[in-house]
């Protein structure tokens, strides 16, 4: 713009935005003024008009860009280019240098501020670089006509999760000559640059490390991944990485996770493959990586790099992309190691000749995305060589994939904006009625068979005489013994017509026995479960003994006692078993709460799991029925169980068949198999006592569903001046003057603050020379006052009394000014304490508290209330069926209106119209779903348990959730106020379920409910109403939901959930509701869901199948241990405590020996031993297939027979040459061979000798003969049918 007059001026109005980590004065930037002046129609010419320095530290001041108008700053301009500042005789400061001329009249107008917003995209812009806003970042949502800066307010695109599995490096022609190779080049180079012949010494590798990371052709968008690679072999086309003798590429068995990429063409996978070289002054000229004989620093050497787009070309699973090498363009600007000579090779073998990277991907969107999307990835396998690499190498790059103007020589790979069309008119695909196919999980507390009794009579004769504690009642008289057997009815009137209302409940774990007999274990063992809605119990560590008394042949079958752990980690037989009490008072429960606890003790049944101690793998669950606890009158009453200890296997799922659920029996899902690990033995009692009239807590009154203003439950107590004499004269307008300073705390911190310095803190502040000083003055006026004899002291008082005054002011009218500044607030906090009303609700989990307010018009003329409460977990209830039903439900007797409140119109609270004078009943439900998640560390409790529990003993930990509704008229002027006051309460848990699942997956499960007739507290309806049950979870994040069905249709529960990174534990609970209004729930099941890093495995049976898993060290040294859930089955290796080092990997090797056919789950537990803390945990995956069968036999034992039978079967060695077999079985329980190996000849026939073991009970069983080689490979397999009649 140019006026006559006035100099000509440019408007630019660009904004400029860069990031730095640079804190010195020595850098700036450089702006330069440049004119294009057109010639020409097509003939441009670029004209300097100077350029001007702006340093960033020494003059700039960031302010915020609020601000950023009023900074407007002048720069300078010099004559020339900016190139002169290269020149050498440019000194600093330059400014002041001879060779800089300033340009009078040009200056630069400029703002300088910071712009926090940028920070969320600066991993996204390389740093110390100019950017405009107008520009198209990678990664950034591309700038509209609408948002022309994308960087004023950037707005990042969504991730995508990739994990890159079985990767491997293949390097031409042979990973073992590429490295001789190498390393002679290395050590030839080593020798010339010393100009030396050879010095005794030899360049030898290290490590090889491969860098992994995800570039938006601009930078890199985190910090590479680094690991390190070993030499292996890759088997096959399922690309089985192992290790071998044979070294043909280089592996990574663990997974790579790229979390940060995002599907657009210009971000690729980068790959640096590194190698770590260090000089040995050994002799022996072979490759080694011990660091042990190294005297030189180690250093390294880019070899090769590849880069890759897994959304451009074709989409794959199994991918195998080119290596480059030699001097051309990467990523890093890196010197890499060269590339063969291709000049006379084809285009296929020029793609392979600098090696090739392999590996299987997969992807998945971010949480911020769609959580149940996955991205399309074929299963056929991808020869993508070369792919993507060619756009950092400039002379082979495929311009014609993109426009011209993208090609942008910004960053080292080529980049298009991804902004392909949506299509608007796509029409809405119609949802068709879908079951899953999903094999439901049956609810097995009230399903599960009585226990039985299976240990021998002298067994258990030996078991009670080792002395465990008797249940004796007030009378020291020993309880009556409960036969469980005996399925007579209980009668709940008559528990609820005895005396005796206080229950001692005595739990005793006596005993174990293993599954099967003979076996070694588990050493030790501790349990968990709850009781009632008492806190969860973890017992301590219980050692497995077998009794002193134990005669050798009954010395098997004899169960372990439970010996609890001392200090030194010895048991003590004189006090064997653990006993726990739980004491259930009436003076502690809730006005009613009786009736629910006769109730929970004559349906609900108990669930114990069992842990082993030294493993922490899950032994199983024991259930025992609660029924038998019903004294019936009795004083005291006790009855023993042996409860077998059953687990639960989950295979993959698959479709079922469906039956009538109320038969029992009728459904069992595929896929679910139950084994008996052990038996425990237990012993149950309860004793009755009278209620104590003195509780350490007060009895809970009546409660009442109506609250009325009136009832004198406000919030104004009267006044603290009211004494309780004036109380009793209902004196509520009374008020006790109380000290400022005792109501408001920083009014005392001020004022004592100010004593504090005046009295002594003025010392304490004083220098060591500060206090000589007073000292020396305070002699000197002691000389004067004896030189004068005139007395110092009496004015020193004077001024001192003085002094205090001034203060004692000071300080009232500071007190003056907090009461004028708080009286308001004061006063109509007192008035809001006299219109407010308060109420307890003692809420459990899922149970819907309902109550009536009694609310008063006290004005003479007509209103609208507006009741405003903005707890999302108190309600009023709108509804009048669900009015009504909540009524009938707790038998409240107020009125009924239908439509009473005005909840339409955008109205964000509910109102309610008031004639003058009226009173009507609001009603409010309260109902919470918040739970407590947090899990205890998992193991054995350290120390022992307290052997007494008394229900609802007050929390220290607990809090009281005030929630506050005000009603407001039409000038939002408060007429009355409900303070709420939620104690919560614990809750009874029907069912546990425990899930372990692959980290960083979806569980998916169905869980069929119970017939309906076992449902405690079931709402009887209609026969020919659809049956609906409504579930709630206790985590917002978990999916959960159910259908509607017909009445005598089966019901289940699906879930879905988000598994966390191994090793976590999420816990949550699921509610289950018959009602349609979610008033009182029928289920509460706990769930847990263990996160372990999945392995999959394919074996054979009986076949030996070897695999090495990464354990990660941790902070500190462990001494740790691993095990196994099944070991005769998965052996892990070391199978003994070692070291594990902190921050180091090591390896575990594991081997698989199935015993069975079909798809299923081993755990593996690496544990610390000092602290018996789990530090890793795997989920082997086994599929296992049947072997070949070679022959088939059959024969007949009959039952009852002792020693069994003996029978031979022969075997012919089919090679010409000496071979050694060696014999399995997959029930070594039922078969022994007089031989477990054997050495033929070539031709060469042995006999087999076989010994079957005796039946109990007749059946058939089906018993494998497996015969393998020396590598434990199959040769033969016979099967044979064995009969016992």
């Amino acid at each position: 713009m140019h006026t006559r007059g006035q100099p000509t001026k440019v408007f630019f109005n660009q904004a400029v935005y860069f990031h730095t980590s640079l804190n010195c004065t020595h850098i700036a930037i450089v702006v330069e003024i440049v004119a294009i002046a057109k010639k020409r129609v097509d003939n441009e010419q670029v004209l300097s008009c100077g350029f001007g320095i702006l340093h960033l530290c020494s003059t700039q001041k960031f302010t915020p860009d609020t601000a950023k108008g009023q900074n407007i700053k002048r720069l300078s301009l010099y004559h020339g280019t900016p190139r002169a500042l290269l020149h050498p005789k440019l000194q600093d400061p330059i400014e002041k240098n001879k060779f800089m001329t300033l340009i009078e009249g040009s200056t630069l107008f400029y703002s300088f501020s910071s712009h926090p917003p940028l920070m969320e995209a600066s991993h996204l812009i390389p740093e110390n670089m100019l950017i405009a806003g107008s520009e198209t970042v990678p990664g950034l949502v591309v700038p509209s006509k609408q948002t022309s800066n994308v960087l004023k307010k950037p707005s990042l695109m969504k991730t995508v999760t990739c994990n890159l599995d079985k990767l491997s490096l293949q390097l031409y022609p042979t990973l073992e000559k590429f490295e001789e190779e190498l390393v002679e080049l290395l050590n030839a180079d080593r020798l010339l640059k010393n100009n030396q012949v050879s010095d005794g010494s030899m360049v030898v590798i290290q490590e090889r490390r491969l860098h992994v990371c995800v570039h938006n052709g601009w930078c890199y968008i985190q910090k590479p991944q680094v690991v390190v690679l070993i030499p292996g072999t890759v088997q096959g086309k399922s690309r089985i990485l192992s290790k071998s003798s044979q070294k043909t590429s280089l592996i990574l068995r663990s997974r790579i996770q790229l979390t940060e990429m995002v599907k657009l063409p210009m971000f690729a996978i980068v790959f640096h493959l590194e190698y770590v070289f260090s000089n040995s002054t050994g002799a022996d000229r072979k490759l080694s990586s011990s660091t042990s004989s190294l005297d030189n620093a180690a250093y390294m050497q880019t070899l090769r790099w590849a880069a890759w787009n897994p959304f451009l070309g074709s989409n794959a699973s199994d991918v195998t992309i080119s290596l480059h090498g030699g001097p051309s363009p990467n990523p890093s600007n890196l010197l890499v190691y060269k590339t063969p000579s291709t000049d006379m090779s084809s285009e296929e073998v020029k793609q392979v000749e600098s090696g090739t990277i392999s590996f299987h991907f997969s992807c998945r969107l971010d949480k911020h995305a769609d959580n149940s999307a996955e991205l399309s990835v074929p299963t056929k396998s991808s020869q993508a060589l070369g792919f993507q690499n060619s756009s950092f190498r400039g002379k082979t790059s495929d311009a014609s994939k993109y426009p011209p103007e993208q090609m942008e020589p910004r960053g080292s790979i080529d980049h298009t904006p991804f902004d392909a069309p949506e299509s608007h008119a796509a029409e809405q695909l119609q949802e068709l009625p879908f079951t899953p196919m999903q094999a439901p999980i049956l609810t097995l507390i009230t399903e599960s068979e009585r226990a039985t009794t299976v240990t021998s009579r002298a067994a258990l004769a030996q078991l009670h005489a080792v002395g465990f504690p008797e249940i004796l009642d007030d009378n020291n008289e020993l309880a009556t013994v409960i036969d469980p057997d005996d399925l007579s009815n209980f009668n709940l009137q008559q528990e609820k017509a005895d005396h005796l209302q206080s229950n001692e409940i005595i739990l005793q774990f006596l005993a174990f026995s293993r599954e099967p007999e003979g076996s070694s274990q588990p050493g030790s063992i501790y349990f968990t479960f709850q009781f009632y809605r008492f806190p969860p119990v973890t017992t301590q560590q219980l050692h497995l003994v077998k009794p002193h008394n134990s005669q050798k042949r009954t010395l098997k079958s004899t169960p372990f006692i439970l010996v609890p752990l001392n200090k030194n980690g010895t048991g003590n037989l004189d006090s064997p078993g653990l006993e726990l009490k739980f004491l259930v008072e009436p003076g502690y429960m809730k006005e009613g709460e009786q009736r629910w606890f006769r109730q929970y003790l004559a349906t609900q049944t108990l669930q114990i799991d069992v842990w082993d101690a030294e493993s922490l793998l899950l032994i199983g669950t024991a259930a025992v029925e609660l029924k038998y606890l019903l004294r019936q009158g009795r004083p005291a009453v006790q009855v023993s169980h042996e409860l077998p200890v059953i687990t639960t296997e989950y295979t993959p799922d698959v479709p079922m068949t469906l039956a009538d659920i109320t038969k029992h029996g009728t459904v069992k899902p595929y896929g679910m198999t139950t084994i008996t690990k052990g038996r425990l033995h237990m012993r149950l009692g309860n004793v009755g006592h009278q209620p104590k009239r003195t509780a350490k807590i007060p009895t809970l009154v009546p409660e009442s569903r109506i609250i009325s203003s009136q009832d004198r439950s406000s919030g104004f107590s009267g006044g603290s001046l009211s004494s309780i004499s004036s109380k009793k004269l209902s004196a509520l307008n009374m008020y006790r003057a109380q000290r400022m300073v005792d109501l408001d705390s920083e009014l005392a911190s001020v004022l004592f603050s100010r004593a504090r310095i005046d009295s002594f803190g003025q010392q304490d502040l004083d220098s060591d020379a500060d206090i000589v000083r007073k000292r020396k003055l305070q002699r000197m006026m002691a000389v004067r006052q004896l030189e004068s004899g005139v007395d110092l002291k009496s004015k020193t008082h004077t001024l001192t009394k003085r002094e205090e005054q001034i203060h004692h002011e000071r300080d009232l009218q500071i007190i003056e000014a907090y009461r004028e500044r708080i009286k308001a607030e004061s006063i109509s906090r007192m008035l809001s304490q006299a219109i407010t009303t308060q109420h307890t609700l003692y809420a459990t989990l899922g149970h819907a508290e309902f109550f009536e307010f009694s609310l008063k018009n006290p004005y003479s003329v007509q209103h609208t209330i507006t009741i405003e409460c903005e707890h999302p977990e108190l309600s009023v209830i709108v509804n009048s069926r669900e009015w009504k039903h909540f009524k009938n439900l707790t038998k409240t007797l107020t009125p009924l209106e239908e439509d009473m409140f005005h909840v339409e119109g955008g109205v964000q609270f509910p109102q309610i119209y008031l004639r003058p004078k009226e009173t009507v009943y609001i009603p409010f439900k309260f109902q919470t779903f918040s739970a407590d998640h947090s899990i205890a560390p998992q193991g054995p409790a350290k120390g022992k348990l307290a052997k007494k529990n008394i229900i609802n003993q007050q929390d220290p930990n607990s809090t009281t959730k005030k929630i506050e509704v005000i009603f407001k008229i039409e000038n939002q002027k408060p007429i009355a106020i409900l303070q709420v006051n939620v104690e919560a309460q614990p809750y009874v848990i029907d069912q546990t379920f425990r899930f372990y699942h692959p980290e960083m997956t979806f569980l998916k499960k169905s869980i069929r409910l119970p017939p309906l007739h076992a449902l405690s507290g079931l709402t009887v309806q209609s026969l020919n109403a659809e049956l609906q049950i409504n579930v709630r979870c206790s985590d917002f994040n978990i999916i959960c939901e159910t259908k509607k069905m017909a009445l005598n249709e089966p019901q289940d529960v699906f879930l879905k959930v988000a598994c966390g990174p191994c090793p976590e534990v999420k816990k949550f609970f699921v509610i289950v509701y018959m009602d349609p209004w979610l008033a009182v729930p029928i289920q509460i099941w706990q769930f847990y869901i263990h996160s372990l890093q999945k392995i999959d495995v394919s074996c054979v049976v009986g076949e030996l199948t070897q695999l090495s898993l990464v354990l990660r060290g941790t902070q500190t040294v462990r001494k740790v241990a691993a095990y196994s859930s099944s070991p005769e089955e998965l052996q892990p290796t070391p199978s003994d405590v070692f070291l594990l080092p902190p921050h180091e990997v090591k390896d575990l090797h594991i081997s698989v020996r199935p015993q069975k056919e079909g798809d299923r789950c081993l755990y593996l537990n690496v544990v610390d031993v000092d602290f018996r803390q789990l530090v890793a945990s795997w989920l082997i995956c086994l599929s296992c297939k049947q072997p070949t069968i070679s022959k088939a036999f059959e024969i007949s034992i009959p039952v009852g027979e002792r020693r069994g039978s003996t029978k031979r079967i022969s075997y012919t060695n089919p090679y010409p040459n000496k071979r050694m077999f060696s014999l399995r079985t997959n029930r070594p329980d039922l078969l022994q061979y007089k031989e477990d190996s054997f050495e033929l000849e070539g031709g060469e026939t042995y006999h087999i000798g076989l010994r079957f073991a005796p039946g109990q009970n007749p059946g058939v069983e089906e018993i494998l003969i497996l015969i393998n080689d020396q590598a434990e490979k199959n040769e033969a397999t016979y099967c044979v049918q064995i009969t016992y009649q």
